[in-house]
C-alpha cells in the first residue's frame, strides 16, 4: 500500500517555521497569503497587537469573476494594495504561508508591488 504524503501538513510546518522568524509590527505589518482551491485570501496584520489592519479576499463584494486563478490573485493583490494605502501602509513583510512563491501566490505579490505596496 502506498502511503501518500499530507502536503497540507508539511504546508503548515513550513508556515510554522516561517513564522517563528518573521513578525509584523505596527510600523511594518505583515501580509500573509493564504489559497484554497476556489479562493485567495490576504491580511495585513500587526502580530504585536494581534489584530487584522486590512483584508481582502476573492470573495468580497467588489470583485467579480472565478476567484481561483492567477487574474484574481492579481486583482486580490492590487485590492490589498488599495486598501493598506488608506490605512497609511505602504511597507509591509511578505508571508507566503508555506506556499511556494510561484502561481497565484506570486500573482498576489506582483499586483500588491503594482499598487504600492513595498516589500
Amino acid at each position: 500500500m502506498v502511503n501518500k504524503a499530507d502536503t497540507n501538513k508539511a504546508r503548515l510546518n513550513r508556515h510554522k517555521r516561517v513564522r517563528g522568524k518573521i513578525s509584523g509590527t505596527a510600523e511594518c505589518p505583515r501580509l500573509n497569503v493564504f489559497r484554497s482551491t476556489k479562493n485567495i485570501y490576504a491580511q495585513i496584520i500587526d502580530d504585536v497587537k494581534g489584530v487584522t489592519l486590512v483584508a481582502a479576499s476573492s470573495l468580497d463584494k467588489e470583485f467579480n469573476g472565478n476567484g481561483g486563478n492567477k487574474e484574481a490573485a492579481r486583482k486580490v493583490g492590487e485590492m490589498i494594495a488599495k486598501r493598506a494605502a488608506e490605512k497609511g501602509i505602504s511597507q509591509v513583510v511578505f508571508d507566503r504561508g508555506g506556499y511556494i512563491f510561484h502561481g497565484r501566490v506570486k500573482e498576489l505579490a506582483e499586483g500588491a508591488r503594482e499598487g504600492g505596496l513595498k516589500f
